[in-house]
């Protein structure tokens, strides 16, 4: 999410910090050649993991109902990248044009609804739906006994649910920056307006609870669940290989969200704060500047790793008793 956009497309000073610049001219052909990769990598995986699970719908569970969503959610991110990809383009060329050629394609209000509402779908669907694997495994693992919680019919209302949330976010956050948008710059923010200042921060608020929430819950889960992993008991083998594989779910998830969602979420307070002018301190402006464009493609990444989470978890998925009740094993 770009919420301080107007510097992400510009090159202009901060506007609290008007003697405070950096040149991240590099960003429109770093966004292609990044968006290029994520987009192929991206299609295969969720194409590929899409495919084995909805053409196994014998072996459909709680855990299958998730990945599912996890997957449709980076798809919806994925196809929106070509639109992104010839974005950066046409502004690459217009940053290395001579004077007197042609004005750059500019970006209308239907394509900036468009990407940013497909890119929260996927940022926020994904974070959402790794915690309810993560909550998943919580209840597998830590109370096997609760299999109402994990029947299929459970899972499919709350991923319902989770879609309504994910999509109203996804929604509402563009309308917000189409409140305080430039009419002929529809995409851009001017963080020096108090307005739009405070319309930046309620989005903030709203993009920070929607990750730290979320993070709250998943690491709670993921506690519980080593702590009983670790308690010495008498294992049979399927158990063990049951046990590995609930471990690497649990380890891979977590990579996630290190890699992809917490630097991005950090970068993107700091990159907030300095442009409205709470943080007034230039080094950090210029810092949260010039990575912001390596902290976004690393949170977009994340549509190319979670179909990894399917690889990883495949026997938890296809190996539980399906809708009625769970499995024993973890």
């Amino acid at each position: 999410m770009e919420l301080s956009n107007m510097t992400d497309e510009t090159a202009e000073p901060f506007s609290p910090l008007s003697n405070c610049t950096v040149d991240t001219s590099y960003r429109f052909t770093f966004y292609q050649v990044s968006y290029t990769i994520i987009f192929l990598l991206g299609l295969a995986t969720n194409s590929l993991a899409l495919r084995r699970l909805c053409l196994s719908p014998c072996t459909m569970n709680s855990t299958a109902i998730y990945m599912v969503s996890l997957s449709a959610a980076d798809m919806f991110f994925v196809i929106s990248l070509p639109l992104r990809i010839y974005y950066h383009h046409q502004k690459a060329r217009a940053l290395s044009s001579k004077a007197g050629d042609p004005p750059s394609w500019s970006p209308g209000v239907a394509y900036c609804h468009l990407t940013f509402t497909l890119k929260y779908i996927s940022l926020y669907g994904g974070i959402f739906f790794l915690v309810c694997i993560a909550v998943d495994r919580y209840f597998a693992v830590v109370h096997p006994l609760a299999s109402t919680l994990r029947r299929l019919r459970v899972a499919q209302l709350l991923s319902g649910g989770i879609w309504c949330l994910v999509l109203g976010l996804s929604v509402s956050l563009p309308l917000l920056r189409s409140a305080a948008a430039h009419q002929h710059q529809p995409c851009l923010w001017d963080p020096s307006l108090l307005r739009h200042r405070t319309i930046i921060l309620v989005a903030l608020g709203l993009v920070l609870g929607s990750f730290l929430l979320p993070t709250v819950l998943l690491l709670y889960s993921y506690c519980r669940v080593l702590t009983v992993l670790r308690q010495p008991r008498h294992r049979s083998r399927s158990q063990r290989r049951s046990r590995q594989h609930t471990l690497t779910v649990i380890y891979w998830v977590l990579g996630v969200f290190l890699l992809c969602f917490v630097p991005y979420h950090i970068n993107l307070l700091g990159y907030t704060l300095t442009h409205v002018g709470l943080l007034p301190h230039c080094g950090l402006a210029k810092v949260t500047k010039a990575v912001h464009p390596v902290v976004l493609s690393l949170a977009s990444a994340n549509c190319c790793l979670n179909p990894l989470i399917y690889y990883f978890s495949s026997s938890l998925v296809h190996k539980e008793v399906p809708s009625g009740g769970v499995s024993g094993s973890q």
